[in-house]
């Protein structure tokens, strides 16, 4: 955990084993004056040399000796501006690459010079919890099960960010909303990461209990009993055959605004997906500990969300369940009624989320009627193969919602791409011998958006949107502020769509 704070002064005068400056190409020579005459250098040759211009993505570090002790000066490339000002995720992934430097380095405290607010088109504070956001998330490692402590990477650098005194007050806030995001993100991020083991149903419920208790928020956890009684046949279906009881839990956040409108964030919560009798090939299998992911990111979005306080009210819903074959398993051809009395025949039980988002949707719907409703999950391989590791799958009919959601990825770097959720693919849904069947036609492919037609059959007239994280909630690779397993992907992504939400 990074321990951040903010002097009104230059790095030069800090006292700190590391220097960090984020230039754009091409910087004047004048920023890094007083990094020149603190160490009696002249930087800019030195960076000339190394032929580094600030362009996107490069990174430059040299050791400096200063009273006896060697010090780090790191710099990170943000690129031009374009369209008058430079891409925040350029900056993200600089911060990201020289935090990495500080932590393989072994080093104890840093500065960071933070560039102008309007270099990116955006406030002090904005670009403040970006930074403090960032920093949390480049040190994160999940490294609990290392028995060789050379294995296991620092994390409690202390970081200070240097300012001008005309924005402290917007950098402090913005530092510390950024630490509430980047540390919760790590949790949900350290939950993913957990053997499926050691992460049970019963025990992701246990964290949201927790949550829920340290914030004062209301929440109910249902049992499988409870479950089963409710007629919530695809939770209980995929269930079936697993030791684990599964859970479903419902977490709220309100308000002290009236009349204030109220969103609805539905997560997969899948804690090991074998593919139940439709056994999946073992390689496939390996990182599925990680199909509970959208679970795992709205209720990390309800622990910061009752901290940081929107003007909305939230409820979270999470169906907890682990897929696994057995003699009490659910069958290919096998029925399933949901919660709103539809049916589907499960002609694939690989096609698991998919069922117990149905119940947890319907369920959203029919006790809260909400304004909009996003679900998250690790759906489908086929959006996996669209869209690769970086962009989630988004799907929905309601363009406004859309618009919104796709803002909201544009500011917080969660990002987001349409696929057309068009009317042509609902037939590949339809089933001989039940309401609905739970894979698509083969003949109409695109398995991501006939996916997004299921789930379309258990929301009614709610405005809402499908975000399909298969491909960005793990191992994402090339992003320095990520490192090897979950990302947290759709946290960030709701957290500014709930911050910045209105029915307009």
């Amino acid at each position: 955990m990074a321990t951040i704070s903010i002097k009104t002064s230059s790095a030069a005068s800090v006292t700190a084993d590391a220097h960090i400056f984020l230039l754009e190409q091409n910087f004047s020579p004048s920023l890094l004056k007083d990094i020149s005459e603190q160490y009696s250098l002249n930087v800019e040759s030195i960076l000339k040399n190394a032929e580094f211009t600030g362009k996107e993505g490069t990174l430059f570090s040299m050791p400096v000796e200063h009273n006896g002790k060697v010090k780090q000066l790191i710099f990170g490339g943000i690129g031009l501006q374009q369209k008058n000002n430079i891409v925040v995720e350029n900056l993200r992934r600089a911060l990201g690459k020289t935090v990495k430097v500080v932590q393989q380095k072994k080093l104890v405290s840093a500065t960071i010079t933070l560039p102008p607010a309007d270099w990116f088109a955006i406030t002090s504070l904005e670009l403040a919890k970006q930074v403090s956001t960032i920093i949390n998330m480049a040190l994160y490692m999940f490294d609990d099960y290392f028995s060789d402590q050379n294995r296991k990477v620092k994390q409690d650098i202390e970081f200070i960010v240097c300012v001008d005194a005309a924005s402290e007050n917007e950098v402090q806030k913005g530092i510390e909303q950024g630490v509430i995001i980047g540390e919760s993100i790590n949790q949900v991020r350290h939950w993913i990461d957990l053997p499926p083991s050691a992460l049970t149903p019963p025990e992701l419920a246990k964290k949201a209990e927790e949550i829920a208790k340290k914030h004062n928020l209301k929440i109910e956890v249902f049992s499988e009993q409870e479950i089963q009684q409710m007629g919530m046949g695809g939770l209980a279906g995929v269930s079936a055959g697993s030791e684990q009881d599964c859970k479903f839990v419902v977490m709220e956040y309100k308000t002290a605004k009236n009349d204030a409108p109220t969103l609805a964030f539905v997560g997969k919560g899948i804690t090991f997906d074998s593919g139940g009798l439709s056994l999946k090939p073992p390689t496939y299998m390996e990182t599925m500990k990680e199909d509970m992911s959208g679970a795992a990111a709205v209720i990390g979005t309800m622990n910061i969300l009752a901290q940081l306080k929107p003007d909305v009210n939230v409820v979270a819903f999470a169906p907890l369940s682990e897929n696994l074959p057995s003699g009490t398993a659910t069958k290919p051809g096998d029925i399933l009624t949901f919660y709103n009395g539809k049916t589907a025949e499960v002609k694939n039980t690989d096609a698991e989320g998919r069922l117990i988002l149905a119940d947890a949707l319907s369920y959203a719907v029919k006790h809260y009627k909400p304004d909009a409703m996003i679900d998250v999950a690790t759906l489908t391989g086929a959006c996996m193969y669209a869209l690769g590791p970086f962009f989630t799958g988004m799907m929905s009919q309601d363009d406004a919602l859309v618009a919104k959601l796709q803002a909201a990825s544009d500011r917080s770097g969660d990002r987001v791409w349409r696929l057309p959720l068009d009317n042509d693919y609902k037939k590949a849904i339809q089933s001989t011998t039940a309401d609905i069947c739970n894979i698509g036609n083969e003949k109409y492919r695109a398995g991501a958006i006939t996916a997004g037609f299921f789930l379309k059959e258990f929301v009614g007239d709610t405005p809402w949107v499908h975000l399909d994280i298969a491909g960005t909630a793990y191992s994402v690779p090339d992003i320095s502020y990520y490192s090897h397993g979950a990302t947290g992907a759709g946290v960030r992504l709701l957290v500014d769509f709930a911050m910045n939400y209105s029915k307009n």
